[in-house]
């Protein structure tokens, strides 16, 4: 039941069985993040460990850390907590440098082995799109755009790879990636996956649901720290007859041989490349354990439900979403649509609520279930009603835009 006072939604919050993992999150107590979903806040336990390993395993381990903190193992450390994460074989996913490498990484590979034309949604999130652009050109293949919310059935004739969001970064749609992958079996496509929008958040099963491909970042829902590497996924019959173009001496099978030629190295692990950063793996290797027992179908579940309550009162308050309604599937975040969106949101911001801003015209604010509590949207909520109310956001200070929105 959505909570219609703020007295039912502290009872919510007294059963939420997610409660305590809030205690893991260095929070400010005067401020309601509702940003997670762009940036996760910072887990208690990865500020120690980067502590630790800045003093302790770089300041006084030096070169020796390699070996004796196993820095060199960090990538499928990580690599295999994820995989618990969105149903994958530990052994099939591993963390390296950003999504947008890791597309070019594994659209290239796969460009390599079939024919066809590159796919992307037409409101794809643009990253995405622009390294589809590049690789288009580089490799004089045809990009076609599919429409904007497009059904499993929209594949092109001709179109070999699809790249497609799990959680539309706007709406947060949750796509349907089994459906999607029987569409595409049927023409001999392939998709990536990315899920940046959906890991530590969605309860995903790839393998189940037939998905062979997929990246995805540290730093949303999964609370890795500003810039935390990403992660591929590539089942491991499929990878091993993937050559990636980016052949640098982590992907080789024996990067300390030092040998003059290119051998890829196993499975997943040849979509290594450079030398991997070891303070921000390090972060994220110590986040990843806060999901340790955690029933990813009670987190979205429990998403869902806060999204729920803030479009209820949202909607009480004559706002608009493009985000799917209450008790529809979503991901961890909800829309609202106003043309003053963006001063409203540094309003929001100076009251102690933030949410972020998505142009032309979309408030987003992100829930994550790991320690958003129901009473702080519905604080939230009032906050946001007053200032609507009272019209605050017409103070020129809150239009003025920063070179991040």
């Amino acid at each position: 039941m959505t909570p219609t006072t703020r007295r039912q939604a502290e009872a919510l919050d007294a059963k939420d069985p997610l409660r305590d993992l809030r205690d893991a999150f260095d929070l400010p107590a005067d401020m309601i993040y509702l940003d997670g979903n762009s940036l996760g806040p910072p887990p208690r336990c990865a500020l120690q460990r980067l502590e630790n390993v800045a003093q302790r395993e770089w300041k006084d381990g030096l070169i020796r850390s390699w070996n004796d903190a196993r820095w060199i193992d960090l990538p499928k450390r990580c690599g295999a907590k994820i995989a618990r994460l969105i149903g994958a074989a530990e052994n099939d996913v591993i963390v390296c440098d950003t999504v947008s490498i890791n597309i070019f990484k594994l659209a290239a590979a796969l460009l390599a082995r079939r024919q066809g034309a590159l796919a992307c949604e037409a409101d794809e999130f643009p990253t995405d799109g622009y390294i589809l652009q590049g690789l288009s050109r580089l490799a004089g293949t045809p990009l076609q755009h599919l429409p904007a919310g497009a059904p499993e059935d929209a594949f092109k004739s001709g179109a070999g790879l699809l790249v497609k969001s799990a959680v539309h970064y706007r709406t947060a749609a949750v796509a349907d990636i089994a459906a999607w992958e029987r569409a595409a079996a049927k023409t001999g496509a392939a998709i990536i996956w990315d899920l940046s929008h959906a890991t530590g958040l969605i309860d995903l099963d790839l393998e189940n649901a037939g998905a062979r491909y997929a990246v995805g970042c540290g730093y949303k829902f999964l609370n890795g720290g500003p810039g935390a590497p990403a992660f591929v996924y590539a089942a491991e019959k499929e990878a091993a007859e993937l050559l990636q173009p980016l052949c640098g001496w982590m992907g080789h099978a024996a990067p300390f041989d030092f040998a003059n030629d290119y051998r890829p190295a196993a499975g997943v692990n040849r979509f290594a490349c450079g030398t991997p950063p070891i303070l921000s793996l390090s972060a994220l290797d110590a986040a990843l354990d806060i999901f340790d027992g955690v029933d990813m179908a009670a987190v979205e579940n429990k998403a869902r439900a806060l999204g729920d309550l803030f479009l209820a009162r949202a909607s009480a308050f004559g706002l608009e979403s493009p985000s799917p309604g209450p008790g529809e599937r979503r991901g961890g975040h909800v829309a609202l649509q106003l043309c003053e969106g963006y001063a409203v949101i540094q309003a929001l911001i100076a009251q102690g609520v933030i949410g972020d801003f998505r142009a032309p015209d979309l408030m987003r604010f992100g829930f994550s279930p790991l320690y958003i509590r129901f009473a702080d949207l519905w604080d939230a909520a009032e906050k946001l009603k007053t200032i609507l109310d009272t019209e605050e956001w017409r103070n020129p200070a809150y239009g003025r835009k920063g070179k991040v929105t």
